[in-house]
């Protein structure tokens, strides 16, 4: 594996992995599997038959959790501690053909990309959740499922195209985080201040 498809293979599992995690480890190891995917031999674990498994019935978890109002964000903060982490790990493992400087540069930018997706995720979902309707949810919800589908068909098959996208996003990201972040803030002080003031009353 050439060194753009294996930059292309880290920042899309790490990026991948702050929306859905066990998407990126299912879809990896059964396109390995296959033979539709090349990994690295550090990678090629995710093509055994139990990690397949398991991973498997996370993603179904994962799939309806987020479809429910209230559930996705509690499932995005317990989720927390292990997206951001493995997004580390699996950009690391990614680069693990080429020079130990490299892996190690991939680890720690791959878990900041994962830690800025996942927290523009959550975030995301937190104010959409304040809506009393379901339907913004769920759109939402179905729409992250294909993003992540087709990044990672891009960062799979299509290495150039993807790390061009990828500079995009973190634009993006970058714009949007800080305004996520006054906006939760603006929508919970809201409500605390409220219920504050109804207990006085």
């Amino acid at each position: 594996m050439d060194i753009l498809q294996s930059v292309a293979l880290a920042g899309g599992m790490a990026w991948g992995s702050g929306m859905r995690l066990y998407a990126v480890l299912f879809s990896a190891g059964l396109l390995g599997r296959l033979g539709y995917l090349k990994l690295p031999a550090a990678l090629q674990v995710l093509e055994n038959p139990w990690v397949l498994g398991v991973a498997g019935v996370l993603l179904i978890v994962e799939f309806l959790a987020d479809k429910i109002p209230v559930v996705d964000s509690l499932w995005d903060s317990a989720q927390t501690l292990i997206r951001i982490p493995a997004g580390a790990v699996l950009a690391a493992l990614a680069m693990g053909e080429h020079d130990p400087a490299l892996t190690l540069a991939a680890g720690l930018l791959g878990g900041t990309l994962t830690a800025g997706i996942h927290a523009a995720k959550a975030g995301g979902r937190a104010l959409i959740n304040t809506s009393p309707e379901p339907v913004s949810n769920i759109a939402a919800s179905f729409g992250e499922d294909a993003l992540v589908a087709s990044g990672l068909y891009a960062a799979f098959y299509h290495p150039a195209l993807f790390l061009a996208l990828l500079g995009l996003c973190a634009i993006l990201l970058l714009w949007l985080l800080p305004k996520l972040w006054r906006g939760i803030r603006l929508v919970f002080g809201r409500f605390f201040g409220s219920g504050k003031q109804t207990a006085a009353g």
